[in-house]
């Protein structure tokens, strides 16, 4: 069936369902200009990754010389990326429309073998001023 074909309901069906986007996500406790209105509660996005035994070479190589290991710097980039991800579909699956104090945490599992997790606070916001407009 194509796109096109879906037919939509002229009605609410269920709840409206909010969704997190990145902008919605703080290290802080609290956002500029919205009041939590529902705190949801601990949501995570948790990646465990091992490290492939060529990059491993490669970055091997790389310590010889000095300087950045870009093998392993994209490989933690795209992990954190990951467990972002996921830390943010968990929100959007409780109804969150945002997440305070997120925080990164990373324990070695074996050698090799790193978990990388992503954890903050769900929380219901709405503007604290919603007649106004804000500018960024």
């Amino acid at each position: 069936m194509s796109s096109d074909a879906v037919q939509r309901a002229p009605y609410a069906v269920s709840p409206p369902r909010y969704s997190v986007s990145h902008q919605m996500v703080t290290t802080a406790f609290e956002l500029p200009n919205y009041r939590v209105v529902q705190n949801l509660g601990v949501v995570r996005g948790i990646v465990v990754r091992s490290r492939n035994i060529f990059a491993t070479i490669g970055a091997g190589l790389q310590t010889v010389v000095g300087g950045n290991i870009t093998v392993w710097t994209k490989l933690c980039e795209q992990t954190r990326a990951d467990a972002f991800e996921i830390m943010i579909q968990h929100a959007t699956e409780i109804g969150a429309n945002a997440v305070i104090g997120a925080r990164y945490d990373t324990t070695e599992l074996s050698t090799g073998v790193t978990e990388v997790l992503a954890y903050g606070t769900a929380v219901i916001v709405e503007p604290a001023n919603p007649g106004e407009t804000y500018r960024s």
